[in-house]
């Protein structure tokens, strides 16, 4: 029935497509009523039309939670300290800048939203998710307050290497190696694996979260019964808040089922904030760090429920840009090479959310061009490490609207998981595995028609 379901779904979009139109194909309106006509710098900043008056309040107070900086305790500035000890930024907004993309780290900005997941092999026996490493942790705190030391220094090296279009247009790609240095507590784990996580932009997530799980369930096709050669995979994730098994949605693993516990792992993982879903502080094994002052006081967490739920709103309720230029002929091919470079087979297109916590979410057709789904990215993107039901070599589908936008909101550009590729270009040059098909006709494709892909992506 999942099977069924999934071709005919995209049976049917293909013949609205082309039976319809450009116009069809190419509607503006990418996150539904939640939608804005902004392309400024501040296009990934704005609510979503048509919140009250009290929950555009709530926006503003999460929005100052998300954007300001965290500092250490003690401290008179009771509603934000609580930093640390270790940590890997001081805000939300150090890694996404204006709510859009990080950076990985370079001499002239060491710290713009990259981060090194750490695992060893085996399973959470409570959870069944990643293992921390016994010294480190899940994940490498390259900060700390005053005190404290940080944990040990990322280490990024890039080897460029060539390849060839078919046409004999030469390109090039960055092929990174990663490694630990600085090591303030000894060795790591002689099986430790590392994954690199560059921060994305964080437009239109609580449509995504409103998309129905029997939605994902019915794009899904682990054992690729239509033989298209796509196995996307739900991945079953624990629920802290529930305290059980969930679908999981966000992160580069679709490893976190909501908003919220994305929201709160982060605070936790990259800020060091507490709350009641993740209250330990992030300290290792050291005791420096474990004995430091926190911002908990008289309150349940450093972040607390109130604090949580409001940036948790914020995250819900950013607005979405509205696709450009869709009167373009460039788009118009473009789009059209989407489609039948097989591109739209797993970053579909469009779908219709369901029932929603906040009502200008709930009922919205969008066009977010994902299925939420994990693929395999084959050997050139793995990252070797297991992360609950994904394995080393499976990533989520990544969510393309405001695409065009990240370098006008950020200044640069960097995609995939660990931000090596600079270009659309690039992007789709790694792509291998599930994609392998789709690569290869991007690759063979003549200059316009790779020129007209690109002008689509531009537009999103």
């Amino acid at each position: 029935m999942r099977v069924l379901l999934r071709v005919v779904f995209l049976v049917g979009l293909a013949s609205v497509l082309y039976a319809c139109g450009a116009d069809t194909s190419l509607e503006t309106a990418l996150g539904g009523e939640t939608t804005r006509s902004d392309a400024s710098r501040n296009s990934f900043g704005l609510p979503a039309p048509g919140l009250t008056n009290d929950e555009r309040l709530v926006f503003e107070i999460g929005d100052s939670f998300f954007t300001q900086n965290w500092v250490s305790a003690p401290s008179t500035t009771d509603a934000r300290d609580g930093l640390g000890p270790t940590m890997n930024a001081l805000a939300c907004s150090s890694c996404h800048v204006l709510d859009g993309r990080g950076a990985p780290p370079s001499p002239d900005s060491p710290e713009l939203g990259l981060l090194f997941r750490l695992s060893v092999p085996g399973e959470n026996p409570r959870t069944g998710g990643p293992v921390g490493d016994p010294t480190y942790g899940g994940q490498l705190q390259d900060r700390s307050i005053l005190g404290v030391e940080p944990e040990g220094q990322m280490i990024i090296e890039y080897e460029l290497v060539e390849g060839v279009y078919a046409d004999g247009t030469v390109y090039e790609l960055r092929q990174p190696t990663y490694d630990i240095g600085e090591l303030a507590f000894g060795p790591v784990d002689p099986e430790l694996m590392i994954s690199p996580r560059l921060a994305p932009q964080v437009i239109g997530m609580g449509l995504l979260e409103a998309i129905p799980d029997e939605q994902l369930s019915a794009w899904a096709d682990p054992d690729d019964e239509d033989g298209d050669g796509i196995s996307g995979r739900v991945n079953e994730v624990w629920n802290e808040r529930l305290d059980e098994m969930d679908v999981g949605r966000f992160g580069w693993k679709a490893n976190v089922p909501t908003v919220e516990l994305q929201v709160a792992e982060a605070f936790h993982g990259d800020i060091g904030i507490t709350s009641t879903l993740f209250p330990e502080q992030n300290c290792g094994t050291d005791p420096v760090c474990a004995a430091a002052p926190t911002g908990v006081g008289d309150d349940e967490a450093e972040l607390t429920e109130s604090r949580l739920a409001s940036v948790t709103f914020y995250n819900r309720t950013l607005s979405v840009p509205a696709l450009r230029g869709p009167d373009d002929p460039d788009v118009i091919a473009g789009s059209e090479h989407f489609d039948t470079f097989m591109c739209s087979s797993c970053h579909i297109r469009s779908t219709t959310t369901g029932p929603a916590v906040i009502d200008v979410l709930a009922d919205q057709v969008i066009f977010p061009f994902t299925d939420l789904l994990l693929h395999d990215m084959g050997p050139g993107l793995a990252d070797g490490r297991p992360d609950f039901g994904a394995s080393g070599s499976e990533w989520r589908t990544p969510p393309l609207w405001g695409l065009g936008l990240v370098d006008d909101v950020n200044g640069d550009r960097f995609f995939l998981h660990d931000g090596r590729a600079r270009t659309f270009e690039e992007a789709i040059l790694w792509h291998g595995g599930e994609a392998e098909e789709s690569k290869e006709a991007f690759r063979n494709a003549d200059a316009e028609a790779r020129a007209q892909l690109v002008a689509f992506l531009e537009a999103l």
